[in-house]
């Protein structure tokens, strides 16, 4: 029986990284990681418990690879952990086109950094892949930076946002827009619990104009985009508006766009041009993005229709810090 989804389509490529790095097999590099006390697919499945199987391989792929390497710092393990997912990516689909893999170990990584102060999850906040992405990352980046990283989530819609909030125990901030200056002015801040979660600060806006102004409010250096509840609303024209705006200010801003690929919302041109047809959301995506991930923020499926493995965006970017943070933390202990 094969040990994941698309075995068949990805194992060439795979067997080429193992041999690469001296593992005989995708289970030698499962036992390796094991043996210096990580378990990745404990890791993946605690961010998106319906991943599938071949995430969590994916994963101890790129982990074992930083542990042959000898890798000691998270930032540096996260671009070998891309490594392990862009050799999943099937050959000839959207996601090895675009190098997704590797682009979500630069993004991993790039969160660990220093120079990395605030990141946002733009997304609404009816999807929980936003939630589970930043649990991820509350729960184990800051192990391994210096100063704290700060996570928001930033929505369309104050009421779903203190509901996220409250679910998972994040701290909900109340704004409010004044629309003839353009300022943003904190209401309220409600936090649902202590620790770690309640460190995530969740936004919840009318519309772009204040969507913008929230992360001018908290500086934001990066930020996710989700590509499936209210992206021609909000997501998109807010990253889109705001890389303008930093650009105007001098500031670096590096934002990516989570979703789309074949066939994605509204209206593709061409069904059957296959990986030549591309929806709205998928090219607002290309307008303001500095890497364009495929497929759903939060829908395994879809990703994994894309070619890269079975598992949301969103929850990938919380997977990534977590397993190469995990991996920081046992490197140091051998």
């Amino acid at each position: 029986m094969a040990l994941f989804e698309g075995y068949e389509r990805r194992i060439p490529q795979i067997t080429e990284l193992l041999k690469k790095h001296g593992l005989a097999n995708i289970e030698a590099a499962d036992s390796l990681c094991k043996s210096n006390g990580v378990d990745v697919s404990a890791i993946v499945r605690g961010v998106q418990p319906i991943c599938f199987e071949n995430a969590c391989w994916a994963y101890t792929l790129g982990a074992a690879i930083a542990i042959k390497k000898g890798q000691k710092k998270a930032a540096d393990i996260a671009t070998s952990l891309g490594e392990g997912l862009q050799a999943f990516c099937i050959p000839g689909s959207v996601a090895d086109d675009r190098k997704v893999g590797l682009g979500h170990g630069n993004l991993a990584s790039m969160l660990l950094k220093e120079e990395t102060q605030c990141f946002a999850f733009l997304a609404g906040h009816e999807s929980f892949a936003a939630a589970e992405g930043a649990i991820g990352l509350a729960n184990s980046a800051n192990r391994a930076r210096k100063t704290p990283l700060r996570v928001i989530l930033n929505g369309l819609g104050k009421d779903a946002a203190q509901i996220i909030a409250r679910i998972n125990g994040f701290t909900h901030v109340q704004t409010k827009f004044d629309y003839a200056t353009g300022k943003v002015a904190v209401v309220r801040e409600t936090a649902y619990s202590q620790g770690d979660r309640s460190k995530v600060r969740c936004y919840g806006a009318d519309d772009v104009r204040e969507g913008v102004a929230i992360l001018h409010l908290e500086k934001v250096d990066v930020s996710i985009t989700g590509n499936s509840t209210n992206p021609t609303r909000f997501q998109h024209p807010v990253a889109g508006t705001y890389k303008k705006e930093c650009i105007e200010q001098g500031k670096k801003y590096f934002s990516v766009a989570s979703g789309g690929g074949t066939g994605r919302t509204l209206h593709p041109d061409n069904m059957a041009a296959g990986p030549a047809s591309y929806g709205m959301t998928d090219t607002m995506g290309r307008m303001h993005s500095d890497a364009q991930f495929a497929g759903s923020s939060s829908v395994p499926a879809h990703v994994e229709m894309m070619g890269l493995i079975g598992m949301g965006n969103n929850p990938m970017v919380g997977a990534s810090v977590a397993v190469a943070v995990a991996i920081e933390e046992a490197m140091k202990k051998g």
